[in-house]
């Protein structure tokens, strides 16, 4: 089994600028609720660094350091993901961001249905809402299911050394799939954000509308922490490891 993965990344590294949002999450969870707040992208965009990411958003480095280096005397709700092997984090992901995403999604697609169908004559942005979710949800099952089938089994035999036929370079291809396929479900969500003004229902929003609405800002942050831990984790430490294989 690999041992923890001190040499890929510190567990308490010094923030600057040239941070990767990536890292920083990795090695202090509670951060990701700063980055959430701010709508910094930290899973699909974890390669970019502080001072890009606050290029991009009009924000200054040094007050958002100071708002990362408050949270970091937080305690983390988040579990260690950097300090797990690749089979745990392998376990886990499956046990809890892919059991979540099975149970969630076809909730959220049932009450999208049901919301488009009685009030898309008010609002209609609430049939696109539906479509969307309906994509996201096909996307995501069978994008799990290639993980659980396919990848995470080579994972956990690169993990424990008995992966004799993958290498580096054959095992970077299917992850390249997965995060291309997870930069989709980013932009799905991101869509979703936009057509429900941020999640936030308006005035004339039944009890079923508003369900929806806080469903989807869940399983938004939910999938930001999912896509963090394979991009900037669970993926980079594989390929590492498979080169050492």
């Amino acid at each position: 089994m690999e041992a923890n993965p001190s040499t890929m990344i510190s567990t308490t590294p010094t923030l600057t600028p040239d941070s990767t949002l990536g890292e920083i999450v990795a090695a202090r969870p509670a951060m990701a609720r700063v980055f959430e707040r701010l709508q910094l992208d930290y899973c699909c965009g974890g390669r970019q660094t502080l001072a890009q990411a606050c290029a991009r958003a009009g924000l200054d480095p040094q007050t958002l350091l100071a708002a990362l280096a408050a949270a970091g005397e937080a305690v983390a709700s988040e579990v260690d993901a950097a300090g797990m092997t690749l089979t745990e984090l392998a376990d886990h992901i499956e046990q809890t961001h892919h059991l979540y995403v099975k149970s969630e999604l076809p909730r959220l697609v049932e009450m999208a249905e049901r919301v488009a169908r009685k009030h898309a004559w008010r609002d209609a942005r609430l049939t696109e809402v539906w479509q969307t979710v309906g994509a996201l949800a096909d996307e995501m099952l069978s994008h799990m299911q290639k993980e659980e089938g396919i990848l995470f089994p080579f994972v956990r035999q690169i993990d424990a050394g008995t992966g004799d036929g993958f290498h580096c370079g054959s095992i970077a291809n299917p992850i390249r799939q997965m995060e291309a396929e997870h930069e989709s479900a980013g932009k799905a969500t991101a869509r979703l954000r936009e057509l429900t003004n941020g999640f936030l229902p308006d005035t004339e929003a039944c009890n079923t509308h508003r369900a929806l609405l806080a469903g989807l800002l869940e399983f938004e942050s939910d999938l930001h922490r999912h896509v963090h831990k394979e991009n900037n984790i669970l993926f980079p430490r594989t390929i590492e490891r498979a080169s050492r294989n």
